[in-house]
């Protein structure tokens, strides 16, 4: 079988991890003979995939591109927005069935040409319950649901007790997103910050992450001595089992892969109850959902989890028990499953 993926985004976030994810495991699974990458040539992706084997890259600048290099194969899988329309252009120069993997909570535009890049996909695959109910009205096929993967590590035990040890007498709240506030809620989390500074000047959190918001939430957070800037970090893994707790108040999100690695670093959890979240943050279970847009009620449940040594490892370990079903060939198989019956 010869699997055409398409990635066109310019930077690496949360949809391009779970893409590399998915090409590793297929590399080793049985009947895959090649995979080809469309995607941008100063892509990301070349360096994470690079000898990945039976992978080859086709250079494409735009959705127009790169379609007689990629040429034939059994199957296109789109994953992300623009990959869509190259999938659609392919399938009329080709008659190769695709695959859209939506990963995002926010509206599609209802659009005469979106109808028709959903309606003639082969199957559309949410990564969420909130997400499939987005795009139910844009297909007349079953929306199977896979969600993304965690990324195996193992952190250096060494590493982690010197990060710990510069910071022995704090207790670590990390955050882990894209720097845009208006997706990922860092003021909201900056808020809860500045009470705790006054209530709770041993609490320390921790931003890791670059985006368009960085500069001015950097210069909105100047007058707070208990928030540290650490920069993108490509080994996410590694810093955080540093963590006490993991904080995430999204104001949309189509799952929060990165909330899979938290767990498998064995981080406890409080996350906004909205879009996909809820499908792998349990309340009181696995982590604790708090309401979207509310500081007093993140402060809250953060005072509680501080508060409960008990409660935190209980909510860290049912979390982690769970991970078997979001491994990397989990969503492989899932994934295959899909391919071999196009």
């Amino acid at each position: 079988m010869h699997i055409i993926h398409v990635n066109l985004a310019r930077g690496f976030r949360g949809g391009e991890r779970q893409t590399v994810l998915l090409i590793q495991a297929l590399a080793g699974a049985d009947g895959i003979e090649r995979q080809t990458l469309v995607c941008k040539p100063s892509s990301p992706l070349r360096d994470e995939l690079a000898g990945t084997p039976g992978l080859e890259f086709t250079n494409a600048r735009h959705q127009l591109a790169g379609h007689w290099h990629a040429g034939k194969a059994d199957v296109v899988h789109a994953h992300e927005a623009k990959a869509v329309h190259w999938a659609w252009l392919h399938s009329k120069l080709f008659q190769t069935p695709y695959i859209i993997t939506r990963r995002v909570d926010t509206p599609i535009k209802r659009k005469l040409s979106n109808k028709a890049f959903y309606r003639n996909a082969h199957y559309c695959v949410a990564i969420s319950s909130a997400i499939a109910q987005e795009i139910s009205t844009l297909t007349f096929q079953k929306i199977p649901i896979i969600p993304s993967a965690f990324t195996p590590v193992s952190p250096n035990p060494n590493f982690v007790k010197e990060l710990r040890d510069g910071y022995s007498e704090r207790f670590i709240v990390g955050h882990v997103g894209a720097l845009v506030d208006r997706h990922k809620g860092q003021r909201v989390l900056l808020e809860a910050a500045r009470q705790f500074q006054v209530t709770r000047p041993e609490v320390l959190f921790v931003f890791f992450g670059r985006g368009e918001d960085e500069q001015i939430l950097r210069q909105e957070s100047a007058s707070l001595s208990n928030v540290l800037w650490m920069g993108f970090k490509p080994n996410i893994g590694d810093y955080l089992p540093m963590l006490d707790l993991f904080a995430f108040p999204s104001r949309n999100e189509g799952l929060g892969s990165v909330l899979l690695d938290v767990m498998n670093a064995k981080v406890p959890i409080i996350a906004s109850d909205v879009g996909g979240i809820p499908d792998i943050v349990k309340h009181k279970k696995t982590g604790i959902l708090v309401p979207p847009n509310n500081s007093e009620k993140l402060v809250e449940g953060l005072e509680a989890l501080i508060k409960n040594e008990q409660l935190r490892s209980t909510l860290s370990f049912n979390a982690f028990k769970q991970l078997e079903r979001f491994s990397p060939d989990a969503m492989m198989d899932a994934y295959l499953f899909l391919y071999r019956t196009k």
